[in-house]
Parts: C-alpha cells; structure tokens; sequence
C-alpha cells in the first residue's frame, strides 16, 4: 500500500511539473508572439551609426569626444535624413527635414553637447540628461546660469541620434564621458568650483562619478551636487529587462530588444526604448549602491553638498531608493532633499487608488534623518484640517521635527494632480513640453490638425477620440509634462550655490 502511495506522489508531482511548464511554454509563446507583433521597426531602430563615443576606445580627451560627436552626426544626416527625404512627406517625425518635430526648427540643436564659457566665471555648472534624452532635458538651467557661470551642456553616448544608439550602449560609455567633461571643465577653471545639475540617469551617473573617485582614494570633482528625479533605484520588475533582449537575440527577433517602439515626434527625446537603456540604468544603480556599502562615513562626508529635487510619485525610478538608498546613508553634513507631494484636493483624493505617501512616511519620520527634509504640498485650511486649498507650502523639516511653513506663492495648476519623473526640469514657459501661453509662434499640438502650426508642441496636447486609433498612448499624452514649482526650485537651486561658497574640492 505504502509503495502504491509512494508511487502515485511521484506520478502527481510529474504531472504537476509538466503542466506547469506547459503553462509556462504557453505564456512565454504569447508573449514573444505579442512583442513581436508591434509596429514594424524603422531604419533609426536597426542602422548602428558609426562613431559611437565607447569607454574603451581611443578617445581620450573632451575635444576628441566632440569632433567624434561632429561625425556622428554626419552620419546621421547621410544615412537616416537623406534616406527619408525620399518618402513622401512626414508631418511628425523627428527625421525629416520640415516636419513640426525637425530639431532644426529651434535656434540651438539641443541634440548636442554644448558649452558656454565665460571670462573669469565664478563657478563652472555640468548639465547631464537623463536615459533616452538629451541637453534640451536641462536647457533652462543653461540659460539660467549662462553668463554667470561656466556652462558645459553634455550629450552623452548614444543619444541625441537615433534610438539604436541605446541598444549596445552601457554605463561604462557613459560614465567615461562624463569622466571627459568634468577633466575638460576642471582644466577650464581651475581652481574654481564646479557643481554638477543632473536630471534621472544623468544623477546616478554624477553620484558614480563622485563615489569611484572617493573609492580610488582621489578628491571628488563637484563642490555639490543638484539631482532631479535621481536614478538611486528602479522598480524590481528593471532587473529583468535584459532575459527579453537575451531571448530577442536567440530568436533572430529584433523587435524583442525594444520595451517601446513609437512614433519619433519629439525632436530632443526618444519616444522608442530599448530594453537594454532599462537594464544599462539598473546595472548603474547597482553599482552605485555597492560602492555606498563599500565606504564608510568618513569617506562618504568627502561627498559635496547633495540637493535633490523628486516627486513623491515618479513612475520611473523609486523615491524610497532616494531616501533609503541615498540619504539615509550619508553622513550629517549639509545635504537637502525637497519632495513634492500629490495635489490633495478632496476631488483628486477620491480617484486615487494608492497613496504611496504611505509608503515612504516611515522614512520621512525617522528621528535618525541628518538632513534637511522639504516637503512641497497643499496648504492646511487653518479652520478645519481635514481640508486642504490648491495654494502650496513648503515644509521643513529635520529629523521627524516640523521646523518651519514657508508659503511659496505657488498653487497647484487646474487639473493637475501630481508631477511625473519627466516633468521635473521644465518650466510652465517651456516651447515644447510647457503651455506655451506667451509664445506667439503657432505650434501643433500631438494629435492636431492644425496646418500653420511651425513647431510640435508636446505639453499642450488634448486631443480627443476613440482609443486604439493614434500611436501614442493616452497615458503618455496625459503624463504632466511640465513643473508649475520650477521656480521655486530655481530658487532654492541658487540658495544652495550661494550657501556653498567658492571652495573648491579640488
């Protein structure tokens, strides 16, 4: 009986185990099948363009690294412009020459490094974009400080191009060149201070920078650092992005090493993903995370001041890794972090199906927190706390201790009920992703008819239909697009500058 028992069990589990990985068969053939049923690739997703910035190539200086950038996009304009001046007209794509989204509409290629020296500057600022961006991302900090500072705007490898320039990059290729431009500023100043602004993969990038230098025992280049929507940690679901590439490679499937492939209608910003851009920021994460474990206080007090501005809900990288990942480790110094809450309007509140304030709320209580905590959020009414006005205040805080309320004359904007990751860096006035209001150049809005239009207009779009009919997702053109606090966070970026002084790091 034992042995009929013993016998049956076996038989169970094996069955169990085949069909379990039937299953399994079954859900990973669907899921090719589906990846790789999307929208055919374009030329700009297939052709490798030569000169391609790699850590270990033979470029070794800045100078180098822009005339590598020149060929680069000459080549661009011989294999992808003049291949698609060929096609009949194309309205919104960044890759034909007249469009609404040709980059050349604007007065500066925002696609390429820039750099803005000025005569006997104070201070140098090295502007460094996120994954599948470029210098536009951060183009009104330029103006910002140009004229009063050392400008240098970088266009890290791989972008600026087109998207396939993101599908064999890795973080090493990034890393080196901006190891390229912070040498090049430092020989430009001298002994002046350089303070770094950086927005996502850019911020894990100035962080790794920072900490490989510490590592190997030399003094950090940045007399502080600003982060905007930092890369400190990504969602778990990151680390599994490169087995979809892996798994595209085995099959011959190319279209399996794209998360995205969209439309290219915006002139400084890839709208189509490679899996390997996910997996390349996940690496650098990581990375960055063994080397905060690796040093200890002493070594992580050499860091510069850090400000950092991030959205409470960001859908791309995790606000707890800022806190607990980053701030929560380092020393007591003079570090700053600004968090934007939600709009908690009673009408946003009753739509709202998680509050992930909850989730970090232990993280901004903590008593053993050693730096200055802002919280951006709705204005308590003084008569009844349980409700809240559209007006915004800033509170400080240090540890778990309210330290003060500061109006900032600010209100949160009709219909909007939160920042995104990509809003951070761009002002209400922005040309492309902001309302536009005071410009008197006519632009097209996504999705718009609208034929006088001379330039897309991203920030503005309201287009309305059944779903399934345009390329763009609702959630993306619904995604707020621009900060109605960047001023604010202006001001709070120029105090930090003022309070840290001319000394110099190096």
């Amino acid at each position: 009986m034992k042995t009929i028992v013993i016998s049956s069990t076996k038989h169970l589990i094996m069955a169990l185990t085949y069909a379990t990985l039937g299953i399994l068969a079954a859900l990973l053939i669907a899921a090719v099948w589906f990846l790789n049923s999307r929208t055919d690739l374009d030329i700009w997703h297939t052709i490798d363009l030569p000169h391609q910035f790699k850590h270990h190539g033979k470029v070794i200086n800045f100078k180098q690294y822009l005339d590598a950038e020149n060929r680069q996009f000459e080549a661009l304009e011989a294999q992808i412009y003049q291949a698609t001046a060929k096609l009949p007209h194309q309205t919104l794509n960044r890759y034909f020459h007249g469009s609404y989204s040709d980059p050349n509409k604007w007065s500066q290629d925002w696609n390429r490094s820039f750099e803005w020296p000025l005569d006997d500057a104070p201070f140098g600022v090295l502007l460094l974009h996120g994954m599948s961006d470029s210098p536009y991302a951060l183009s009104h900090f330029a103006n910002h400080y140009k004229g009063r500072a050392h400008v240098l705007g970088l266009r890290l490898p791989g972008h600026g191009t087109i998207p396939s320039g993101l599908v064999n990059l890795t973080w090493q290729d990034m890393a080196a060149a901006v190891a390229l431009a912070t040498e090049h500023l430092s020989q430009q100043l001298g002994d002046k201070p350089i303070y770094v602004v950086a927005f996502s993969t850019g911020a894990a990038l100035a962080l790794n920078h920072e900490l490989e230098a510490i590592n190997r025992g030399k003094q950090p280049a940045y007399q502080g650092l600003v982060f905007l929507s930092p890369a400190i940690g990504l969602p778990p679901v990151a680390a599994g992005a490169k087995w979809q590439d892996r798994l595209g490679q085995v099959l011959g499937l190319d279209k399996l090493s794209w998360n995205t492939i969209q439309t290219e209608y915006d002139p400084f910003k890839y709208n189509s993903f490679a899996v390997n851009a996910g997996d390349v920021v996940y690496q650098l994460a990581i990375e960055n995370q063994r080397l905060l474990s690796l040093l200890t206080a002493n070594q992580l007090g050499l860091l510069g001041d850090i400000l950092t501005f991030q959205s409470i809900v960001d859908d791309t990288v995790s606000t707890t890794a800022v806190l607990q990942g980053l701030y929560q480790r380092l020393p007591k110094k003079s570090h700053q972090l600004v968090l934007f809450d939600i709009n908690r309007l009673k009408v946003n509140m009753a739509l709202v199906e998680r509050d992930l304030r909850l989730r970090i709320q232990p993280y901004l209580d903590s008593p053993l927190n050693q730096f200055k905590l802002t919280v951006v959020e709705n204005e308590q009414n003084q008569w009844d706390q349980g409700k809240v006005s559209a007006a915004v205040v800033a509170n400080d805080f240090l540890g778990n201790t309210l330290l003060r309320t500061t109006p900032i004359n600010i209100a949160w904007p009709r219909g909007v009920y939160s920042l995104s990751h990509v809003a951070l860096p761009y002002p209400e006035h922005d040309s492309l992703y902001g309302l536009q209001r005071n410009d008197v150049v006519e632009r097209v809005r996504i999705g718009a008819a609208a034929s006088r239009g001379e330039r897309v207009r991203i920030g503005a779009a309201a287009s309305r239909g059944e779903r399934g009919v345009l390329g763009v997702s609702a959630a993306e053109m619904l995604r707020q697009k621009w900060n109605p606090f960047y001023p604010y966070m202006i001001e709070r970026l120029d105090t930090f500058i003022d309070e840290a002084g001319p000394v110099s790091h190096r």
